[in-house]
């Protein structure tokens, strides 16, 4: 039986400490994962978020999306996005995540660019189903920026579980410009 003077105590003067996961891990990591959550906000302020498929090539994602779907014609007024991609690595506990924000374009499906990375096969995990063909398609290119926050990756799980105030990280991609 516990004693009820028993009492668990916490450190009150530590400071969080930020997680530098390696960004090499980092990008590899966004480019195995296809599922991410798509945040925008219409000219009038609203937010929206949706979860979208992804394919990253160099230092973008591609989205394939409608041209009259909030997330394109928010991107359309605004030029930006946030992205957060959740990791999970077990099927128990909290996932890690990547999250950041982005300057967003909405490309045309017979852009170009999009034209020369799908002949070269970079673009087959969002455009395998029709999407270049599909009218009123269009998708969306968001740059990796310089600076990504991350929650848990790179920690081992124990470590997640036992300091999730050191959880929040942050890897340099490269030099702002």
């Amino acid at each position: 039986m516990l004693d009820a003077m028993t009492t668990t105590t916490f450190p009150t003067d530590s400071t969080p400490t930020t997680f530098r996961p390696d960004p090499t891990t980092v990008r590899r990591t966004i480019g195995r994962r296809s599922v991410a959550t798509l945040a925008t906000v219409s000219a009038a302020g609203r937010p929206h978020a949706a979860t979208v498929l992804y394919q990253l090539v160099d230092d973008a994602l591609f989205v394939s999306t409608s041209r009259d779907s909030r997330k394109a014609r928010n991107v359309a007024d605004r030029g930006v996005a946030a992205v957060t991609i959740a990791v999970r690595r077990l099927p128990v506990g909290p996932p890690a995540s990547i999250q950041f924000q982005s300057a967003a374009d909405v490309l045309a499906a017979d852009d170009p660019e999009l034209a020369r990375l799908a002949s070269a096969g970079r673009l087959g995990r969002i455009t395998s189903h029709g999407e270049l063909d599909l009218a009123g398609g269009c998708f969306l290119r968001l740059s990796l920026p310089p600076r990504i926050v991350t929650y848990g990756l790179g920690m081992s799980l124990w470590r997640l579980m036992r300091n999730p105030l050191d959880a929040a990280g942050e890897v340099v991609l490269r030099p702002a410009p």
